[in-house]
């Protein structure tokens, strides 16, 4: 289906732990376009190694509807609401979901990820500096951390991979 699809905004209907495929499926058999995004990992089990696809957003499936008429998608089982601020759904970012769907598309490699925003508290988890503790930072394109000493009112920024940082 084209990006346009029905002409409604995406939503981000929020699912029931381990849901989404159950609940994606039951949407697309009311008439509902559905976005799933999954990446596949390999998980290992005391007598096996299997590779399974998990969903990219746990806990949510994407759907394009009329959000005045949306009674249908709240009685689908496995859904527990939609995604909004407080009881008021918000559509998402049309661009957003564009940039999802390319991806998925082609099948590229990804994975879930923290998101991480400038001056957010993080934790290095990798190399050297494992266990450090400071404010993420970007400069020219860099991911870095700030290390500050509160006394002396003065700090230092470390350049860290961001596969090596998580929030706090």
């Amino acid at each position: 289906m084209d990006s346009e699809g029905n002409g409604f905004p995406w939503y981000a209907v929020h699912v029931r732990a381990k849901y989404e495929k159950k609940t994606a499926d039951a949407l697309v058999s009311k008439g509902y376009e559905v976005l799933l995004p999954r990446y596949r990992e390999r998980r290992k089990w005391s007598d096996r190694t299997k590779i399974v696809e998990l969903p990219l957003f746990p806990g949510y499936v994407f759907s394009r509807f009329d959000v005045e008429v949306r009674l249908p998608i709240l009685k689908t089982p496995g859904v527990l609401s939609v995604a909004g601020i407080g009881r008021i759904p918000q559509p998402l970012d049309p661009h957003e979901i564009e940039q999802i769907r390319r991806v998925t598309a082609i099948d590229h490699p990804a994975q879930p990820w923290p998101y991480l925003t400038v001056g957010q508290k993080v934790r290095i988890i990798g190399g050297p500096l494992t266990g450090v503790e400071g404010l993420l930072s970007q400069r020219r394109g860099e991911t870095r951390v700030v290390l500050k000493v509160s006394l002396l009112e003065r700090a230092i920024s470390v350049h860290v991979e961001s596969d090596a940082i998580r929030p706090l």
